[in-house]
Order: structure tokens, then C-alpha cells, then sequence
């Protein structure tokens, strides 16, 4: 099924619905829910997934678990998606907060099939064995640390919130006492117990999060460094190396499957 809304065929008595759909760029789906699970896979551009609680930023290749009735918000820059709605009983093993995940050659290649699938495919029937593997392939995830954790006090969220906007690896926790009126021993803490992170983790992973839409629409990474407020690009690329993984480099933008 391609570029029908979910709701068209919600309630087809089938475990996994799967739905490919593409989006003009910087395509903003506004707050929303399913009451279906939703594994979201980017097949071209980058995603970023907006909750309560956090906001994630999904690379080409890579999907985003999203619970069932978990409200969200999803910004699409060049992005043409592939979809699982996956009937809540069929997965109760699914994370209750969405998680960033990577996607194995085997499983890309069977969610690229699945939208081919009829959408009540018979039982028994080949696409009824691929949603039954796909199953199977999906309790088999490898979690990535795609994800910038939000805190739930007001005042430090919205200061969180304004950073996203404009990250500069180089911002003073100095500057953040002083907008709240607490030392930075108390800021500390908040930032611990409200995002799970130390200030400086939380500050490096926004920024490499951050510098992945503009590594997808082909921007150099010495201009990127820059923005960024690194020292140099070789220092980017250690950062971005050390919390994906792999260098900027390996995040060219890709042609849709």
C-alpha cells in the first residue's frame, strides 16, 4: 500500500499493515497517534520524531519504534517512509517509549516487500510468511543512541527546547545557571534526573543529532563543524564517530528503494 492514510484500513483484521508514503520536503505531520504500534523506517532524508518526553532524529536507513497511543509529532526533510502497524497483541515486547533502532540488510529488505503486500493478504499465504517473519525480525533490533531526552521541569525544557533550535557545542552551563538562578552543581542534577544525561552528553548528542539533516542534504563537514561551534572538523567528525559509530561521511544522502 502506498500513500493512503492508516486509518483507511486500521481495522483489517491483520497483525502487520504495511504503507509506504512520500512527503514534500520539510513536511511537518502534525501531532498525532496510532492505535496501532508503528515501526518507522526512513527509506530517503532524515526524520525527526517529536514526543512528551523527547525527540528523535532518524538517518536514511534507520527506523523509530513508536508505541501504540503515543502522541508524536514528525518533521520529514526529503523523506519517503516505509511503515509497520503492527496490531498491539502481536508485539508485547514493544518498547513503551519510542526507540531509535538500526535496520538489518534482511529486514529493510522484507519492510521494502511488505508494501507490496495486499493489505488482507489470505492466511497462509506467502505475505502472510513475510508478516510472520517480519515479526520475528523485529524482537531482533539493535537500540542506537538517536535520541535527545527533554525535561519535564518547564523552565529547563524550554531552554532544552531553544538549544535544538541553534546547538553550539561550545554553550556555557554558566549561561543556563544563570537564566534559572541555581549553581551548576543543582544544574547538574536536574540535568541528570530529567534527561538521564550529564549536560555535556546531552549538549554533544543534540549537536551530532542535529548535524544529520544537513549531512542528508549534502552539506560539507567543514561547514558543518563550523555551524556546529567545533574546533575543527576533525574534532566533529571524533564526536559524531564516537556516538554513531561511523563518520559523517557514511550519511550521504541515498535515492529511494
Amino acid at each position: 500500500m502506498r500513500n493512503i492514510p492508516v486509518a483507511e484500513v486500521d481495522d483489517l483484521d491483520r497483525a502487520v499493515l504495511a504503507i509506504g508514503t512520500d512527503y514534500p520536503h520539510d513536511h511537518l505531520l502534525v501531532w498525532h497517534e496510532h492505535r496501532r504500534a508503528q515501526v518507522l523506517y526512513a527509506a530517503t532524508g532524515v526524520m525527526q520524531v517529536e514526543t512528551d518526553d523527547g525527540n528523535w532524529t532518524i538517518p536514511t536507513a534507520r527506523a523509530v519504534l513508536i508505541p501504540p497511543r503515543t502522541r508524536h509529532q514528525v518533521t520529514m526533510a526529503g523523506v519517503s517512509t516505509r511503515s509497520l502497524y503492527i496490531e498491539p497483541a502481536a508485539v508485547p515486547w514493544f518498547p513503551a517509549r519510542c526507540q531509535a533502532v538500526d535496520v538489518s540488510d534482511l529486514l529493510r529488505a522484507l519492510i521494502l516487500a511488505a508494501v507490496d503486500m495486499e493489505p488482507c493478504y489470505p492466511e497462509h499465504s506467502r505475505d502472510a510468511a513475510l508478516a510472520a517473519l517480519l515479526l520475528h525480525e523485529l524482537r531482533n533490533l539493535t537500540p542506537l543512541p538517536l535520541d535527545v531526552p527533554l525535561p519535564s521541569e518547564p523552565r529547563l525544557r524550554g531552554l532544552c527546547e531553544a538549544f535544538l533550535q541553534k546547538p553550539d557545542i561550545h554553550e556555557p552551563p554558566a549561561r543556563w545557571c544563570g537564566v534559572l538562578n541555581v549553581s551548576e552543581r543543582t544544574l547538574a542534577r536536574q540535568f541528570r534526573s530529567g534527561t538521564g544525561l550529564t549536560f555535556s552528553e546531552w549538549r554533544r548528542r543534540a549537536c551530532i543529532l542535529h548535524s544529520l539533516k544537513h549531512l542528508a542534504a549534502g552539506m560539507p563537514v567543514t561547514r558543518i563543524a563550523a555551524l556546529l561551534g567545533y574546533d575543527n572538523p576533525a574534532a566533529y567528525t571524533a564526536a559524531f564517530k564516537e556516538l554513531l559509530g561511523r563518520p559523517p561521511t557514511a550519511h550521504k544522502p541515498q535515492l529511494a528503494p
